[in-house]
């Protein structure tokens, strides 16, 4: 709907990430500094850690979009919380290595082999691995055995770690890891942007996507959209997909402040609305005294308590008939009794 009001050929804060959008704000200018040292090197780990929604999956983006695929073989590897050997099986079938029915050993094997193949065609290989938080103490064990594969005196293999703040704490603290953090050779830590980046940020994204100047944005809507981002891109892009869309229902062609405080609220409402709602706790009280039981007892219907009565002395007439006819007719079985015969008259 917005894309038409304001012309634009593309979505530009889509939540998905896109090489195409990426921006070089002064965090992932640092970052990107560090991944060309690091892969410079040719060896070891890189490690790049990041809040949720701070840009890491857009730098990895970016990163495939922009390397020499003549040179370098990049496997991508989104984990999940898996062991040790599972990673490799994932690793090896980022590789293109059949895993199916592949014991451990024949699978390292096979490994080797294959980054043997791609060193010897002049080619080197990173593996990347997002979400490293999730991967327990096995899985990146198993990933800095691989990265000890060498062929004369040149490391096969190089990984790039990416994960949340906490796997940046994990690595520093867990001493199981020591050898693993020896190995690290570069690390970055993406912080969000900062407030005077918010509009270049946003220009950035329009322009790529088709914009020739609409919506214009006040100066203040930018400060208001960094108060309530902090800075984070994909927070930035929820709030701006959702000024696009209130800007075309309200046919703005710029956007102020007080069209984001109106943005605000509506996330804010709808939030509240998906929020479940609390459960009602009845204050703990004391028993109800004889009076209080007395009154909140409903009235009694003393007519359709006397039709019941009445109802179940029938019933139990009937019962005391019916026992007395059977008690005759087993009484009658068990004289053998002759069957009655008629005289005519």
């Amino acid at each position: 709907m917005y894309t038409d009001y304001y012309g634009l050929t593309d979505r530009p804060f889509q939540l998905t990430p896109d090489a195409r959008f990426y921006f070089e704000s002064r965090t992932h200018k640092k970052a990107m500094a560090y991944l060309g040292y690091g892969l410079a090197q040719g060896e070891g780990f890189i490690v790049i850690t990041g809040d949720v929604g701070a840009g890491k999956s857009t730098l990895v983006a970016h990163l495939m979009a922009t390397i020499d695929r003549a040179r370098l073989t990049a496997v991508n590897i989104v984990s999940t919380q898996v062991e040790g050997t599972d990673m490799l099986r994932l690793a090896a079938q980022g590789l293109g290595i059949d895993t199916a029915r592949v014991e451990k050993a024949q699978l390292l094997e096979r490994v080797e082999a294959r980054l043997e193949e791609q060193a010897r065609a002049g080619k080197r290989t990173l593996l990347i691995v997002d979400e490293a938080q999730n991967l327990p103490v096995s899985a990146l064990e198993e990933l800095r055995m691989l990265s000890n594969y060498h062929v004369g005196g040149r490391a096969l293999l190089q990984i790039f770690l990416l994960g949340q703040p906490e796997f940046r704490d994990e690595l520093a603290r867990n001493e199981s890891l020591e050898q693993l953090r020896q190995r690290v050779i570069a690390t970055h830590h993406l912080d969000p942007m900062g407030e005077k980046e918010i509009e270049p940020y946003i220009i950035h994204r329009l322009a790529l996507a088709g914009a020739d100047g609409r919506p214009g944005f006040e100066a203040a809507a930018f400060a208001e959209i960094y108060r309530h981002t902090a800075g984070i891109p994909r927070r930035v892009n929820q709030l701006a997909s959702r000024l696009l869309l209130y800007g075309a229902i309200e046919q703005l062609d710029t956007i102020d402040a007080e069209a984001v405080r109106a943005v605000i609220a509506d996330i804010a409402s709808d939030v509240r609305a998906q929020a479940p709602a609390e459960e009602k706790v009845l204050p703990l009280r004391s028993a109800p005294s004889a009076a209080e039981a007395a009154q909140a007892e409903p009235a009694r219907d003393f007519a359709f308590e006397r039709r019941v009565t009445a109802l179940e002395a029938r019933l139990e007439e009937q019962e005391r008939a019916l026992r007395r006819v059977l008690t005759l007719l087993v009484d009658w079985v068990e004289n053998d009794a002759a069957p009655v015969r008629y005289n005519a008259a």
